[in-house]
């Protein structure tokens, strides 16, 4: 990370809503569902590292181009291990409820071809700041996939405002 640069806050070690309030409510139950046919999402983890390495690593041009990526850090070349650290720190903030990182699927158990992240926002006015993308290989279903991701926050999520894209 450059001088004067902040991480995301989904690269945060303990992410915090800057409202103060938790990020869901208790009780809530983050939703895992198929989207549509070809599109699953699934809780990010490290059984996902191989698959998710190959999917972003072959993509990070692609993924920078993607609205909401511009101008973050992530992608940058990483080593697997570093990988599996990051998927493990998504798990851990998964549990905690602390954000919710999504794996995208072709199919149950299928190619990784994406990811969502759901995170608290650092603007005390906005409860979620949400970031998706699909792998290069799959770009004819970004705004599919960012069009379902949307529909699917405003009918599962308990978030009043969200910036996505």
């Amino acid at each position: 990370m450059g001088s004067g640069e902040t991480p995301d806050i989904d690269d945060a070690e303990d992410p915090r809503p800057a409202h103060g309030r938790p990020f869901v409510p208790p009780g809530f139950q983050p939703p895992v569902a198929p989207l549509r046919p070809d599109v699953w999402l699934e809780p990010l983890g490290p059984q996902h590292n191989d698959a998710d390495y190959e999917a972003w690593t072959s993509s990070m041009e692609h993924i920078h181009a993607t609205p909401g990526f511009e101008q973050k850090i992530w992608p940058h070349p990483m080593t697997p291990d570093q990988n599996l650290a990051d998927l493990e720190r998504h798990a851990r903030h998964f549990e905690q409820r602390l954000g919710f990182t999504y794996t995208v699927l072709d199919a149950p158990g299928g190619e990784v071809i994406g990811c969502v992240y759901i995170y608290p926002s650092t603007d005390p006015a906005v409860d979620a700041d949400i970031r998706s993308w699909v792998r290069e290989s799959h770009a004819s279903l970004d705004a599919d996939v960012a069009t379902i991701i949307a529909t699917w926050l405003r009918d599962e999520w308990p978030f009043a405002t969200v910036t996505y894209r």
